[in-house]
């Protein structure tokens, strides 16, 4: 699979402070029988944005226009619950580029980094700030693994390993990485075979 490639995000944040936001309040459990991540973005925190009767209620994430926040600015142990990769899937048709927490569940995380979703864990003194401010412009420079906040709010760097990096920057997933191995891989089969 292919997404867009992240190198630098600059986007106005959305802030949804509450703690323990889990994989069921991310996507209902009801929505997990498609395949694909087509569509899902309607569905994300459906329980939230929807009155019982389906008529969207006055959430925040009814609110904005949505290309505008790339950023989603989520409490402390963000993700967790159940592993469904329909969460990433519904935050990236919704338009999140990136996910910013001072703790992200590891399933979550995993599940994110494999289908174009940065999960950025980034110190609590940043993350109280960013909560303290929604809808500021931040910046999240993957090349040098950094979150650069507005207003002199500083600049703070974050962990990713290598080869998630590589392939959120060139805008594949490990099968995507795989295919363009296919010389280093005949070269090896010819070496060792």
């Amino acid at each position: 699979m292919s997404f867009d490639p992240i190198k630098n995000i600059t986007s106005k944040t959305l802030v949804l402070p509450a703690a323990n936001i889990d994989t069921d309040q991310i996507i209902p459990a009801r929505f997990l029988t498609v395949t694909t991540r087509d569509g899902l973005g309607k569905h994300a925190f459906n329980d939230w944005r929807y009155d019982d009767d389906g008529t969207p209620n006055d959430h925040l994430l009814n609110q904005v226009n949505s290309p505008d926040y790339q950023i989603l600015v989520g409490g402390h142990n963000f993700g967790c619950g159940s592993s469904r990769e329909h969460a990433p899937w519904a935050l990236t048709d919704y338009g999140f580029r990136a996910v910013i927490s001072s703790e992200i569940a590891d399933i979550f995380k995993g599940n994110s980094l494999k289908n174009g979703l940065l999960p950025v864990v980034i110190e609590k003194s940043a993350h109280q700030w960013l909560l303290d401010h929604p809808g500021e412009e931040v910046t999240i420079d993957l090349e040098k693994c950094e979150v650069r906040l507005p207003k002199n709010g500083g600049t703070y760097s974050f962990e990713i390993d290598a080869f998630s990096r590589h392939c959120l920057m060139e805008g594949v997933d490990e099968m995507g990485y795989l295919g363009t191995q296919n010389d280093a891989i005949a070269e090896f089969e010819t070496n060792h075979g």
